[in-house]
């Protein structure tokens, strides 16, 4: 770690100013999830294979929900296999120690920084989460865990008859949806925390951005408004992106090329450890 960086974490650590972490696909790949881009994430129906963009949409789940179901349902049994690597651990040892001067806001949909220990009061999961679901309908703004008696899917099976009763909104009994930002619709604050990223952004001493290449709109804007409020941003990822150029290009943030999952736990030890 260079002794500039080293310093830095120090002296934000010792202020009184607010830490948001923003993470992306890619910490979660660490933990063994393939990225929602990959080859994963494509879905064949009969003879046809839809690409993420095509499957992820409200249009498609209006004329093909058992489909986008499976898809989800799938994808929910991978992310059920998975364990929070020492990153996510990193992260929740970061709010323990300074409690309400951090912010966590996420684009994965895997539940892994709650299952790790974050609280969903200070973590913002902007894209949904893939163990909720919701009306279809929009009777009600409530957002449900999926029922247990529903199972994970493989790519060869059907939903049952049971599955359809339990996918239901509880509320109305009209079909339910995955609780999931789709490509076809558009941030709001009640249930993507639209409006809450953007005020913590401004309000940001220090942005760490990981694993994320800046495909989506939100992450965008919460790493430019910080940038904007003079705060200092360090991007960790293996691979540049606009985040790290972001980092750069004032002369006092850093970008750190390394796996989360040992970046994260030295950055942490360095602010709480002294």
């Amino acid at each position: 770690m260079p002794e500039a960086m080293h310093t830095l974490l120090q002296t934000v650590a010792k202020g009184s100013g607010r830490i948001t972490v923003l993470t992306g696909a890619g910490i979660s790949a660490e933990s063994g999830i393939p990225t929602f881009r990959g080859p994963e994430g494509y879905w064949t129906v009969g003879s046809t294979v839809y690409q993420p963009q095509e499957m992820a949409t409200f249009r498609m789940f209006t004329h093909q929900p058992d489909e986008v179901w499976k898809w989800y349902l799938y994808r929910m049994g991978v992310c059920a296999a998975a364990e929070p690597n020492p990153g996510h651990q990193a992260l929740v040892d970061m709010e323990h120690h300074f409690g309400d001067r951090f912010t966590l806001i996420t684009q994965n949909v895997d539940g892994l920084h709650l299952r790790a220990g974050n609280t969903p009061a200070r973590t913002f999961q902007i894209h949904g989460n893939v163990f909720h679901m919701r009306c279809s309908l929009e009777c009600t703004d409530t957002i449900y865990e999926i029922p247990p008696g529903v199972q994970p899917k493989t790519k060869e099976e059907s939903l049952t008859p049971s599955d359809h009763e339990l996918l239901r909104c509880p509320h109305c009994g009209a079909r339910s949806r995955p609780h999931i930002l789709l490509f076809d619709e558009s941030y709001n604050e009640h249930h993507y925390h639209f409006y809450s990223s953007l005020k913590a952004a401004r309000e940001t001493t220090l942005l760490i951005v990981v694993g994320t290449a800046g495909a989506t709109n939100l992450p965008n804007q919460v790493a430019n408004e910080v940038h904007r409020a003079g705060g200092i941003i360090i991007d960790v990822n293996i691979e540049t992106n606009p985040f790290a150029r972001l980092a750069e290009q004032d002369g006092r943030g850093f970008f750190v090329r390394q796996p989360s999952a040992s970046a994260l736990p030295a950055m942490t030890e360095v602010m709480i450890g002294g």
